[in-house]
């Protein structure tokens, strides 16, 4: 029988970085300047370390290259396909945007593209995030950029707990500090900044990525490609709720009171426990925890009151 594999996160330290995911999560973080936990990844800048079970040691890529049949269908990828990340903004991130699959191949030494979305943990009264720009053509946007016309440029709206947004390539796009979010992305480390607020790491400026950004950036914004999520099953034992659907990854929050079956397919799933604690097929979890049910499974028993989001590749 195919066993849940539990893994072990990655901290990240950033500029904007705070101290949340020890007081939300009760991660034991590097420092008060940390910004991003790697939860699921395979990826070389964050690869994750199998907590226990008989692969106890190892790292996700390793069991990506070896133990196929533990992935289904995805599997035949190269990589492993997803990456899932807890971010604690105290600070506002850069004004970003993020490639397609053949940019990046072309121009990222054959990295992925990153299509993500963000699931709103908890942000503070009146924040707001910055998803999309209001230049109207190819050369508009040139222009606010060189102009650096920042606040006529970019694109706010209010943001509140329990929001969804995806994130297409080509989207222009920052968290503002106060926001603490979920992510699921393609495993992908590729990220160009337009404009950093003139902050400095290490005395200098961080490095900004205008001419790649001009390249890939989509005009006009197109605000139509936000998800509605939908519930998909209620019972007495809990809601799952669809959050977001796209040509790589489906995504899912599954809140329980009681307990929850499902068989997830012939795709693996990742699962990140948001809150509460309780059992999946006996063996207990809680809130903080990552781990993956491998393809063909079976049947998955969910027991206690527990949130949390799943996703799975497609």
């Amino acid at each position: 029988m195919k066993q849940l594999i539990f893994l072990k996160p990655v901290f990240k330290e950033t500029v904007w970085g705070g101290s949340r995911l020890q007081e939300v999560f009760g991660y034991k973080i590097p420092s008060n300047h940390t910004g991003e936990c790697w939860g699921i990844s395979a990826h070389k800048n964050g690869d994750c370390e199998v907590a226990s079970g008989p692969w106890a040691g190892q790292r996700l890529s390793s069991l990506w290259r070896n133990h196929k049949e533990l992935f289904g269908s995805s599997a035949n990828h190269e990589e492993f396909p997803l990456l899932v990340k807890i971010i604690d903004a105290r600070e506002d991130l850069s004004i970003q945007v993020h490639p397609d699959d053949a940019y990046a191949a072309a121009h990222e030494n054959g990295s992925l593209g990153k299509m993500e979305c963000w699931y709103i943990l908890d942000c503070e009264p009146g924040t707001t995030i910055v998803i999309g720009h209001n230049a109207r053509t190819q050369e508009e946007l040139r222009r606010m950029i060189q102009e650096k016309r920042w606040k006529e440029f970019i694109r706010q709206i209010p943001v509140k707990k329990g929001d969804v947004f995806r994130i297409d390539p080509g989207c222009v796009h920052a968290i503002k500090g106060g926001t603490l979010l979920l992510e699921t992305q393609q495993s992908s480390d590729i990220t160009y900044r337009v404009y950093d607020y003139d902050r400095l790491s290490d005395g200098k400026p961080r490095e900004l990525h205008i001419k790649q950004s001009l390249d890939v950036i989509q005009v006009p914004f197109d605000s139509g490609a936000q998800p509605t999520p939908w519930v998909e099953r209620e019972c007495s034992g809990g809601r799952k709720t669809l959050l977001a659907s796209c040509s790589r990854y489906t995504c899912f929050k599954l809140d329980i009171n009681t307990s929850w079956r499902e068989d997830f397919g012939q795709e693996f799933t990742n699962v990140s426990i948001l809150e509460g604690e309780g059992c999946v097929d006996g063996t207990p979890v809680a809130k903080g925890q990552h781990f993956i049910i491998p393809a063909d499974y079976g049947e998955c028993r969910f027991e206690g009151q527990l949130s949390l989001i799943g996703s799975q590749p497609r």
